[in-house]
């Protein structure tokens, strides 16, 4: 029998020659309208950002770290004044990591058994074991919208025994995380793993679906493959997903990796890319970055874009440079804005191909536009 989710994923519309949809998902804080991109929020903040200023980019959803929050300031603190909305003042819905992440990010540290990981604290050595009921446990107290399942990410490449291995082990604490859930205002999404076997992943894919989930995740990707082959395991992966539940492509965030994800029918997507960037001088355009560090701006009286709305643009690229050069704060909070509102102009100019069913000449125009140019940049 299919699962039955409580939070409802209606789709509006597909595109007649790609995978491309184009949906809503509707949560306890609201509603979310995909194709969606998540500005991370790791430590209940995006880094230099008021909640303000998040919304003015057109954000439906942010992501929370489920690891750094429960070592500080602790999930306990944060259920107790009320729930991590309520904690960093964000009324829209917010998805949760389970930890997961810091696992494989934190490998040369950490032990991993069925039970669940050990590792060192990053703050003070301390030893931190994490246990998939320990993960749905944390998130429940935050009060996020959506609840990861734990999983077990390797980098890639790796020895196809070791890529089994941590894909029979998450399927088995994605059934452990759903027995330990309690909520039933939190969603909750399993997470796809098989590394770059085919095989591997629909597996994981169809074990995922007898437990049953809200929405399902494409995780272990971007973790050192070239995107060609994160391409392939899409075209995998996707088809085997079910049609009526989102699909989210985890810490996916180059723009023309965003849209060809799009192309293959993912919904939802997250990345640090876009401020990470922002805080190192990085402008995002249509077409291409933009090193604002860069000599050439000096005397350049233009924005960073001339159409886009962000408060960023209100000044020009001369003044930017400045910023930076001079080491003001100010220079990495417009560019976090600037670059956030790009990534959620361009998910607005995804889901308007798709509704007039011209996504894939609107694919092939961003390929052209964006390819060569974000070659140089990666996941993060």
């Amino acid at each position: 029998m299919a699962y039955s989710s409580r939070f409802p994923f209606k789709k509006i519309t597909e595109d007649p020659t790609t995978a491309a949809r184009r949906g809503v998902l509707s949560l306890s804080h609201g509603q979310v309208q995909t194709p969606a991109f998540m500005p991370v929020g790791t430590q209940a903040t995006v880094k230099g950002l008021t909640i303000d200023q998040i919304l003015g980019t057109g954000a439906d959803i942010l992501l929370g770290n489920t690891y750094h929050l429960a070592l500080r300031p602790g999930s306990d603190l944060i259920a107790k004044l009320g729930g991590l909305h309520r904690f960093m003042g964000w009324d829209k819905p917010i998805l949760t990591d389970s930890g997961g992440f810091q696992i494989f990010s934190l490998g040369d540290i950490t032990r991993v058994s069925e039970d669940g990981a050990t590792f060192k604290s990053h703050l003070d050595g301390s030893m931190v074991h994490l246990r998939p009921e320990d993960s749905i446990r944390i998130q429940q107290q935050l009060g996020s919208d959506i609840a990861m399942v734990l999983d077990h990410v390797v980098a890639l490449p790796a020895q196809i025994d070791q890529v089994r291995d941590a894909m029979e082990r998450s399927l088995r604490w994605a059934r452990r995380c759903l027995d330990s859930r309690t909520r039933d205002d939190q969603a909750m999404f399993g997470i796809v793993q098989g590394g770059l076997d085919r095989d591997l992943r629909c597996r994981s894919a169809e074990g995922l679906q007898q437990i049953g989930f809200d929405g399902y995740a494409i995780g272990g990707l971007s973790v050192g493959e070239p995107p060609p082959e994160m391409y392939r395991m899409l075209d995998v992966v996707c088809p085997v997903l079910p049609k009526d539940q989102p699909r989210y492509l985890m810490g996916v965030g180059r723009p023309i990796d965003l849209l060809e994800g799009i192309a293959r029918g993912v919904d939802m997507f997250d990345c640090v890319m876009p401020t990470r960037n922002g805080r190192n001088a990085l402008a995002f355009t249509p077409d291409g970055p933009l090193r604002m560090r860069n000599q050439c701006h000096a005397l350049d009286d233009s924005p960073i874009q001339a159409d886009c709305p962000c408060i960023a643009c209100r000044h020009s690229r001369s003044y930017i440079r400045h910023l930076f050069q001079a080491n003001e704060m100010l220079g990495p909070t417009l560019l976090s804005i600037h670059n956030l509102t790009f990534y959620q102009r361009l998910m607005e100019q995804a889901r308007k191909a798709i509704e007039q069913h011209e996504y894939g000449a609107f694919l092939e125009q961003q390929r052209r536009r964006l390819a060569d140019d974000q070659s140089a940049l990666e996941n993060s």
